[in-house]
């Protein structure tokens, strides 16, 4: 089956094997030391933005949830960027990656039915520059654009009359599935992010 994404947290430093290291910076988040990569650079931003533009507490985001996947016979550690809590529930998911957006839409929209007991409402897709926003249910693309992330203002709005919806086991085992085709086959070879264990028996 499918897990639901545990509190482990993804030390972003990890990274530092397939991503030029330009020095140290500060984590806008937690304070702590990060390697300088360009990656690193865009998640910054992203951190500050929610604090400072969307007006979100720091206490209501948490960086580098990883989800346990398991498919088939191999289990694996798949980070997310950033997930947003509102009143103790999940209720949006942020999916970073360099490139091209419309490929890592399905993934995302996996991952949000992974990472909580409920179906995230909202997932961003984004690279840094250029932001989708997406209904968790439907998928259907609602926005465009950094400044279309939702504020939390704006996401306490649409919660109001949110009905949550339990990702089923048989839902949870093929959004599974589509992780581990997206997120683990086709990840860069030199991702040390992405921990992938096969199961004996």
């Amino acid at each position: 089956m499918a897990f639901i994404g545990s509190t482990t947290l993804w030390h972003r430093k990890t990274m530092n094997d397939h991503h030029l290291i330009m020095g140290e910076l500060t984590d806008y988040l937690t304070g702590q030391t990060r390697d300088d990569t360009h990656d690193e650079r865009y998640l910054q931003k992203i951190a500050r933005m929610l604090i400072l533009e969307k007006r979100y507490d720091r206490s209501e985001i948490r960086s580098g949830l990883i989800v346990d996947v398991q498919a088939d016979a191999r289990t694996a550690c798949v980070p997310v960027a950033f997930t947003i809590a509102l009143s103790g529930r999940a209720a949006m998911l942020i999916h970073y990656g360099p490139g091209s957006l419309v490929t890592r839409h399905r993934p995302a929209l996996a991952l949000a039915r992974l990472a909580a007991a409920d179906q995230i409402p909202v997932v961003v897709v984004t690279n840094g520059e250029q932001a989708d926003i997406l209904d968790g249910l439907t998928g259907k693309v609602t926005g465009a654009g950094l400044a279309e992330i939702p504020s939390k203002e704006q996401l306490e709005k649409r919660l109001k009359n949110h009905v949550w919806a339990t990702v089923s086991p048989e839902r949870a085992k093929m959004e599974a599935r589509i992780v581990m085709a997206y997120e683990v086959d086709d990840r860069c070879p030199c991702d040390s992010t992405i921990c992938v264990k096969e199961i004996d028996g």
